[in-house]
């Protein structure tokens, strides 16, 4: 490495248009960037189509991207691991009656664990995504995990599980910039993927059915129970817990003069319990397996701004770690729909502090009349 040449990077392309306006943007910078393609999952049948990302179209836009800026291009095959990190999880979460959030730990396992393995190979100190976040280290020398500057595209929610070993690890280039940066620089860089259509779901599920998802790839078999209101009386019957989520309104084939919803889920009696739009207010949930981003030990408690989902905006909260790497929060206003199996993430203004998975608690599943 020349004295104004930047140290090596192993950056994953995901055959999108962020993780190559990455690959770009580092190139540019003096970095010297080898692409990478982790090879995940491919449907069982074809005529479902490609994923969208990290399948036979991903590596095919990844590799032209990477012939475009001329540099070194890998494709690794991680598909046994993901599917026993990731499609394993997916499925146990919902025949436990939680809503699970793969794309938190296929970043954790795969995204960043496996990435950073190979970049051990390769001698490359670093490695790159297209994720629109920030890693800062701080003048203690801890490395802190913040929003992306673009509120509409912030991606730190789904980062919060990295350690210290990780965050050390990590460039993450498009931090500051916005969806329109990032398309603008690979049109002018002339990147096959500029004007790519973005995936706003989960990227294995390729047709957005995920009940069909549940049954055709993961061994998951309908099995009818009731569905019954939070005074324990049967309203109806369904095909089995795993094919409904928390706040769930659609699918239910219920008639009655209010509208129903999914507010809880029995995983023991296969019942599916709903209410109205009011029962599924709470202002407590308990997270467990907490990962400390901020600090090592976390204070007795602490004042945060607590998102229960992705797209939750976020609300006041004070949070309470127990011994047992699990923590109470109490929200100051009612929260909708809290769904056990998401992560509920921690904010001090742009930094996360934290987080956890929602435990299912407290359940509102009466008994049955």
């Amino acid at each position: 490495m020349t004295a104004n040449q930047k140290p090596r990077v192993v950056v994953g392309l995901s055959g999108g248009v962020d993780s190559a306006a990455a690959a770009v943007l580092l190139r540019q910078q003096g970095y010297e960037v080898i692409g990478i393609t982790l090879k995940l999952w491919e449907p069982a049948d074809p005529a479902l189509g490609d994923n969208r990302c990290c399948g036979v179209q991903a590596v095919y836009d990844s590799r032209e991207v990477c012939h475009k800026i001329d540099v070194p291009y890998y494709v690794l095959d991680e598909s046994e691991a993901f599917h026993r990190e990731v499609i394993a999880y997916f499925a146990a979460e919902y025949r436990a009656g939680r809503t699970p959030n793969p794309c938190v730990l296929c970043n954790q396992k795969l995204k960043f664990g496996a990435l950073i393995k190979r970049a051990d190979q390769l001698d490359a100190p670093f490695v790159a995504t297209g994720h629109y976040a920030r890693v800062e280290k701080d003048a203690a020398g801890r490395y802190l995990l913040k929003r992306g500057r673009d509120a509409h595209k912030d991606q730190s929610y789904f980062l919060f599980t990295l350690q210290q070993s990780q965050l050390s690890r990590i460039l993450l280039p498009l931090g500051g910039w916005t969806k329109t940066d990032s398309r603008q620089l690979a049109r002018q860089s002339g990147l096959p993927n500029a004007d790519k259509k973005e995936s706003m779901e989960i990227c294995f599920v390729t047709d957005d059915d995920y009940a069909g998802f549940l049954v055709r790839e993961a061994g998951v078999e309908p099995h009818a129970g009731d569905i019954v209101n939070l005074q324990g009386k049967v309203l109806g019957p369904h095909p089995g817990i795993e094919f409904f989520t928390i706040g769930q309104r659609k699918g239910l084939r219920l008639s009655s003069p209010e509208p129903l919803y999914v507010v809880d889920l029995d995983p023991a009696a296969n019942r599916v319990v709903v209410g109205q739009s009011g029962d599924l207010e709470r202002t407590e949930l308990m997270v467990e397996r907490c990962n400390w981003i901020a600090f090592d030990s976390p204070p007795a408690s602490m004042a945060v701004t607590a998102k229960v989902r992705s797209k939750h905006p976020g609300a006041a909260a004070r949070v309470t770690p127990q011994a047992d790497g699990a923590a109470r929060v109490r929200f100051y206003q009612p929260q909708r729909a809290i769904t056990p199996g998401q992560a509920c993430v921690f904010y001090d203004g742009d930094s996360v502090i934290g987080g956890g998975w929602i435990m299912r608690e407290n359940a509102r599943c009466p008994v049955a009349h």
